[in-house]
């Protein structure tokens, strides 16, 4: 095995595509950077913080997106967005088999935060065009900084999510909320609690992830490969469902929990057996749960 979430973007490239297949557009020795983070005094990185292209997957060309998350957490500021904005854009007028996002990100880049605001914004918007055209956007969520904020937004707009069982999704972080609403409310140095809310296996048990797979690499890639062949059409009788699902689970948690973990207890309402033990079961036993 190797860890998917231990992998820079580029690794994960050269490791999860077939091999060699990777052809990179506007690459680091282009020096695109941000001009807002140079007006700031802050380093920049010759890609932005995102690698974006070409590339082969089980024989099918497919468009790639990686976002890198060791520089600035693989926020996204005007540059960045930029980037996804475009490779979306070009997959409209090149009809690749898919559109491949492996992603990792703390959301909009604060150093940047309107011209991110509106380039997340644009990013939703392009993945919907590309999803209307009938080619499947797949995000792969895994990395050690999850998939928040705006680009948490983004993921759930596509055709298909596949996750780990150590990558996150959430709108807000968990330093955000704790900042927002006290550490009483929500302490981000409690991991179980962070991977209970916002963790692969408990998005799976509720129906925000469309895969659950191991910390593996090959395991991101199968799922992947798989995932291909789902395209989701945009329709309005979609978008009702999806509220319906999101309506019907906010009655089932009490607006007064006495105290009780509230993922643990949604679990229970969703009918897990014994959901407190969800933590320490492994990938398959959690998809079973689901399954059953």
């Amino acid at each position: 095995m190797i860890s998917f979430a231990e992998c820079p973007a580029r690794e994960r490239i050269a490791l999860f595509f077939d091999a060699g297949s990777f052809h990179e557009w506007i690459p680091p020795v282009e020096r695109l950077t941000s001009p807002h983070l140079a007006q700031l005094g802050v380093p920049s990185a010759f890609d932005d913080g995102v690698a974006i292209g070409r590339a082969t997957l089980d024989g099918q060309t497919v468009f790639v997106a990686a976002q890198e998350g060791e520089f600035m957490g693989g926020g996204v500021g005007e540059v960045h967005g930029a980037k996804l904005v475009g490779l979306l854009q070009r997959a409209l007028r090149d009809t690749p088999a898919a559109v491949v996002v492996l992603a990792e990100s703390g959301g909009v880049r604060l150093h940047e935060a309107n011209a991110g605001l509106i380039a997340v914004s644009e990013v939703m918007r392009a993945v919907l065009d590309v999803r209307a055209a009938g080619i499947p956007v797949v995000f792969l969520i895994g990395g050690a900084n999850g998939c928040f904020g705006g680009m948490g937004i983004v993921a759930r707009c596509a055709d298909f999510i596949v996750m780990s069982d150590v990558g996150r999704l959430a709108m807000s972080g968990p330093e955000v909320i704790e900042a927002s609403h006290g550490v009483e409310e929500y302490d981000s140095r409690d991991r179980a609690l962070v991977w209970r809310t916002s963790g692969g296996k408990h998005r799976w048990l509720i129906g925000d992830c469309d895969a659950l797979v191991e910390d593996d690499v090959a395991a991101f890639r199968a799922a992947a490969i798989a995932a291909m062949k789902v395209s989701r059409p945009v329709t309005l009788e979609a978008l009702e469902a999806e509220h319906a699902l999101l309506a019907a689970r906010l009655e089932l948690l009490p607006l007064d929990t006495d105290g009780q973990d509230q993922a643990t207890l949604l679990w229970h309402q969703l009918g897990v057996d014994k959901a407190e033990r969800v933590p320490d079961l492994d990938v398959d036993d959690v998809r079973a749960l689901r399954a059953a």
